[in-house]
């Protein structure tokens, strides 16, 4: 039985933080997910492999354990142990949604002799059991992850996402998120054992950037263009809103840069019902292009009597 080398499975440094593991481990999980790589047996035993070392290193206590051992870890064998064991493996579904569930990993085979022999078969969470003796505890199922893309649109009007774990189908409604926000579906995860309640699903939002609009928490930030005759003697400005466009007042004198807040205007305030942030929109000066000789003889004229 030879030493597994945990970190240069995932490709991560012994110092590397739990944050890059985690991050090292779905990349690989995706690519070698034995559902993206049917009947290809090396894809399958590497989807094991790599599972098996972030269930190692993704569990604190594990991972100091498995650092003090190093190459000494055949001290430390415990052949006795028996039971079960929870699993870390992938799941994709659709709708741009990823699921990485700690209950799947059964589907790729077993973990190896060298990880049984350190941590035991029952090692779950808290310790090895042996012999049955924590068979009764009740322990909370495993937690879900789940990843989800959305548009400012979708943020701004509200939209909903059907999700399905387990053959359970959940309806997840989203309005006025972050992006990087993190959602939590309570009691909807894996399954507990002995008696134990049911896990959570935590849902990570990601909203694609958007080709007019900056968000800064609830308020939003755009550029208004304004023509030069508007700016100098006043006038109307049409402004780009989230409820499409507005027109505003612009004083006579305005300078190029100023920035009119729009009350209200910005994105829906996470649940929080009929509150809204505020969108700022800051004056782009539009330039007059392709002048004629009369304009131009008007603009030097213009020139002349200002100095």
């Amino acid at each position: 039985m030879e030493y597994k080398d945990y970190y240069k499975v995932l490709g991560v440094e012994k110092s590397a933080t739990a944050d890059e593991i985690k991050k090292a481990y779905r990349k690989l999980a995706v690519k070698y997910h034995p559902d993206k790589n049917p009947g290809n047996k090396s894809a399958e035993e590497r989807f094991k492999e790599i599972s098996e070392a972030n269930e190692v290193l993704g569990d604190p206590e594990k991972r100091k354990k498995y650092d003090e051992l190093g190459d000494n870890w055949k001290q430390y064998q415990n052949p006795g142990a028996q039971g079960g064991f929870g699993r870390g493996g992938y799941q994709q579904t659709g709708g741009g949604q990823q699921f990485y569930s700690s209950e799947d990993f059964g589907e790729a085979g077993g973990f190896s002799d060298f990880f049984e022999s350190v941590f035991g078969r029952g090692f779950a969470g808290g310790g090895p059991t042996g012999g049955g003796a924590r068979a009764n505890t009740k322990r909370k199922g495993r937690d879900y992850e789940a990843e989800v893309q959305l548009s400012l649109e979708d943020a701004y009007n509200g939209t909903s996402r059907l999700m399905e774990i387990n053959g359970e189908k959940l309806q997840m409604k989203f309005k006025g998120v972050k992006d990087a926000q993190t959602l939590k579906i309570k009691g909807k995860g894996g399954q507990g054992s002995g008696g134990g309640e049911r896990g959570d699903i935590y849902v990570k939002v990601h909203i694609a950037p958007h080709p007019h609009f900056e968000r800064k928490e609830d308020d939003l930030y755009c550029d208004a263009p304004v023509d030069l005759y508007t700016l100098i003697l006043g006038g109307k400005a049409t402004i780009h809103t989230m409820k499409g466009m507005i027109k505003i007042d612009i004083p006579p004198d305005t300078d190029n840069g100023k920035v009119f807040r729009l009350k209200s205007m910005g994105m829906p305030k996470f649940a929080k019902d009929n509150q809204f942030g505020d969108l700022y929109a800051k004056v782009k000066v539009i330039l007059p292009k392709k002048l004629s000789e009369k304009e131009l003889e008007l603009f030097k004229q213009l020139a002349h009597l200002k100095q």
